[in-house]
């Protein structure tokens, strides 16, 4: 089953939840997060195409 493990997101007041959230200024800064995230975390972003990216493991 696969699991959110990071949020990112440009947007503080739409987001929540168990999983971490990493707030970024703007769009360079939240694709630059989240794909250094998701080679740390050895996970898959996946954009919601409304300022959020979220990283998830598949495994």
């Amino acid at each position: 089953m696969a699991k959110i493990v990071a949020v990112v997101s440009m947007k503080p007041d739409a987001v929540g939840g168990g999983a971490p959230i990493f707030l970024a200024e703007n769009a360079d800064k939240l694709e630059e997060t989240a794909f250094l995230l998701e080679k740390i975390l050895d996970a898959s972003a996946h954009d919601l195409k409304n300022g959020t990216i979220i990283l998830v493991n598949h495994r």
